[in-house]
């Protein structure tokens, strides 16, 4: 792994704040606050600890922790990774908008197979319109922000799409995202419990395993070859949930991994030690002390 990613490259963007919005039916959004700073950064570079991150976020919902949890985990995977790029995620192509309509695949969140891209761009730009027409295949998009051009510029080859997933006015649903993290730590836990747990479950049982199994993926990203100050990868993420879901296989299915589950808290973590079981000292010192108590009722 270390050595997948060691001469990678790509570029996200990220705002330094982020804000919960309601919009007029009552459906809760993050969005980037109205005085935010965007910036530019490498996601391949922090790879582990984004994986690590959305896969205990949804721990915390497969938990059913509150809502006001969810919601603080969720700002501070925001403010460190950005949004997930849901829009271009969702379409059969991230070019939806050179198409005359929007066409889906079968998704947890919009159940038509094909709407209006202005119907589309609703879902994502529900508090402030922004300077968007179509025509067919025609549109046309400009923005007046000195930060946004910037942005164009330093990610001129992006698909459109992407670039307006970019703005301030763009946001993304709490549900969605919370059902999003949710199906990776579902995937993640579905993986080490297959394992620990084989020789105790019957066919099928572990059929339910690898069904649920096979169901995680996404359209694969593309990539291209830069000469940097060594020759470099550069993946083409058309949105950030591909570039985690990406990280997040090949670390799953790598014959040295190294993601693992603590044995108290129920997180998953990177053992630095192969005979590690927690992900801290402290979770190591409450089970120990948990461990104790539970010896002397018995006692």
């Amino acid at each position: 792994m270390m050595n997948l990613f060691a001469n990678s490259s790509s570029n996200w963007v990220k705002y330094d704040k982020y804000e919960w919005k309601k919009a007029d039916n009552g459906t809760l959004y993050i969005t980037p606050s109205q005085d935010a700073k965007p910036s530019l950064y490498n996601p391949v570079k922090k790879y582990q600890d984004m994986v690590l991150a959305a896969i205990n976020i949804g721990t915390l919902a497969m938990k059913e922790e509150s809502e006001e949890s969810l919601k603080a985990s969720i700002m501070d995977f925001a403010c460190n990774y950005g949004l997930l790029g849901l829009m271009t995620t969702l379409p059969t192509t991230p070019e939806f908008i050179t198409y005359e309509a929007v066409y889906l695949p079968k998704n947890h969140f919009i159940k038509n197979e094909s709407l209006s891209t202005e119907k589309y761009l609703s879902y994502f730009f529900p508090f402030d319109s922004i300077d968007f027409v179509k025509h067919g295949v025609e549109s046309s998009w400009s923005t007046d922000s000195a930060e946004m051009i910037a942005l164009l510029m330093a990610m001129r080859n992006k698909p459109q799409a992407v670039l307006m997933s970019f703005q301030k006015e763009y946001a993304e649903r709490y549900d969605w995202l919370v059902t999003v993290f949710r199906d990776w730590a579902f995937t993640f836990f579905s993986s080490f419990l297959y394992y620990q747990d084989y020789d105790r479950l019957d066919e099928n049982e572990r059929n339910l395993y690898r069904q649920g199994m096979a169901v995680f993926g996404g359209i694969a990203p593309t990539y291209h070859i830069e000469l940097l100050d060594k020759p470099t990868i550069v993946w083409e993420f058309h949105s950030l949930l591909l570039g985690i879901q990406m990280m997040f296989s090949f670390m799953l299915t790598d014959d040295n991994s190294t993601l693992k589950v603590c044995k108290h808290c129920g997180s998953a973590f990177v053992a630095t030690r192969s005979n590690m079981e927690f992900c801290s000292p402290q979770c190591k010192n409450q089970y120990n002390v948990y461990k104790s108590r539970v010896k002397k009722k018995e006692d």
